[in-house]
């Protein structure tokens, strides 16, 4: 393709970075896989399970929008708490625009008002996105979205349920209208920049949330030790769930080994459904203690390791 061409081409698209940034569970990485039409990101209901900054794309009409699930900001107690409020920051500041998303029903709490005060730090257009439409009164709901904007001078405000799809479409349309214009920077037919391995990964951890979100601290990890393209076109996997205590192995492992087990065939599944091929799933359980601790383990999960 000449210059010509490249610069055409560029004039005609638009492509651009867009952060999501919230408190845990505002419905960031729900939003996503809404925006993208496909499963992406986890979805949990226990807080701070998105660690890394997990993209999703989507083909807007003649644009290319790439989302930046950032993790939840919060207050950092631990290291791996501040390695990943340093994670969402970066990304917004790095992004194109920045979308900051705010809980309905909670409204503009300690947690929400201290995201937008930092907010306003960030030089890129913003835009509020109130979540969870659904479940508060219109008036509480116009009354949320003008406290807002009078705090933050915010480019455009969507109200938005991610969960049934309400206002998500508009959202969508107005992204891609609001990306600069320029190349697409990945192939029409990729959803999200995460490595399938990486992606997997993910999705045990989630079945593992959903299964122990009571009985077992966050601090749990998998990672994929093979994935390997079998001849009939089945794929096998190998994933280690590591963990900080023998208790917790055992909590994991559950009685006659009956919860991983379960665990593994709704990974396998829902694997099997993005990869479009069966899929062989073999888990194994180890302790790691004190993983928190490790260089090694954030640099895995696209993290900086703090080192203070």
């Amino acid at each position: 393709m000449t210059a010509e061409q490249q610069a055409g081409q560029a004039a005609a698209t638009r492509c651009g970075f867009v952060a999501l940034i919230g408190a845990p569970n505002v419905g960031k990485s729900t939003l996503v896989n809404a925006l993208v039409g496909s499963k992406v990101t986890i979805v949990s209901r226990k807080v701070q399970t998105t660690r890394a900054l997990i993209r999703g794309i989507v083909i807007e009409g003649q644009s290319q929008i790439i989302l930046v699930d950032t993790p939840g900001i919060f207050s950092p107690k631990r290291r791996l708490d501040r390695a990943m409020v340093t994670t969402a920051w970066s990304g917004a500041h790095d992004a194109d625009l920045v979308c900051v998303l705010l809980d309905a029903k909670k409204g503009i709490d300690d947690e929400a008002q201290a995201i937008i005060d930092k907010a306003a730090s960030v030089a890129h257009e913003k835009i509020l996105v109130v979540n969870k439409v659904d479940l508060v009164p219109r008036e509480k709901l116009l009354a949320l979205v003008a406290a807002a904007n009078e705090k933050l001078s915010f480019a455009r405000t969507f109200m938005i349920s991610a969960i049934s799809g309400d206002g998500v479409d508009d959202l969508r349309r107005a992204l891609a209208e609001m990306v600069p214009p320029g190349p697409f920077h990945y192939p029409e037919d990729q959803m999200s920049d995460a490595p399938m391995r990486h992606l997997a990964a993910e999705i045990t951890r989630e079945k593992i949330y959903s299964h122990l979100h009571q009985e077992l601290p966050y601090q749990s990890t998998v990672e994929t030790d093979s994935w390997t393209e079998r001849k009939d076109g089945s794929i096998r996997i190998e994933q280690t769930i590591f963990v900080e205590r023998d208790s917790q192995r055992k909590i994991v492992l559950g009685k006659g080994g009956a919860t991983i087990k379960s665990i593994g065939a709704q990974s396998r599944k829902e694997i099997a459904e993005i990869t479009g091929v069966p899929v062989h799933l073999f888990l194994f359980v180890k302790v790691r203690e004190n993983w928190g601790d490790d260089p090694d383990r954030y640099r895995e999960m696209g993290l900086e390791f703090p080192r203070e």
